[in-house]
């Protein structure tokens, strides 16, 4: 069976950072695009960054402006986001996607095959 967990949510200040992990299990993802999307209360889930098999592409948000950086470790089959520079209308509900298709990269929520249960966020001002 296969699962995502993400971790490293929390409550932090606008301006701080943090680094959301998301570790897979049940089958390897070295092949397979990852990616980062995220839903606050009353919006549609939205995409915040993905990144190819060997690392190689990433693709980001419009939002993100250079504040966040999304990495990969195939040997922990665990892909990060590490976020910097937060602001309040970060907060949200950070998810961890997978592609069950090797090779692909994308940034619709349709794309991607597998689903983490999410991370809270949340920034105060």
């Amino acid at each position: 069976q296969v699962q995502l967990v993400e971790s490293g949510g929390g409550l932090v200040q606008a301006g701080d950072s943090l680094r959301l992990s998301c570790a897979a299990s049940g089958r390897t993802f070295s092949r397979n695009a990852m990616g980062w999307f995220r839903q606050a209360p009353g919006k549609e889930r939205e995409f915040v960054a993905a990144i190819s098999w060997n690392g190689g592409r990433t693709l980001y948000g419009d939002f993100v402006k250079g504040r966040f950086t999304i990495s990969r470790d195939n040997a922990k089959n665990t892909v990060y986001l590490q976020m910097n520079s937060l602001k309040p209308e970060d907060t949200a509900v950070y998810y961890c996607a997978a592609d069950g298709a090797p090779y692909g990269l994308g940034t619709t929520a349709t794309y991607y095959d597998h689903w983490g249960q999410g991370t809270q966020v949340t920034v105060s001002s």
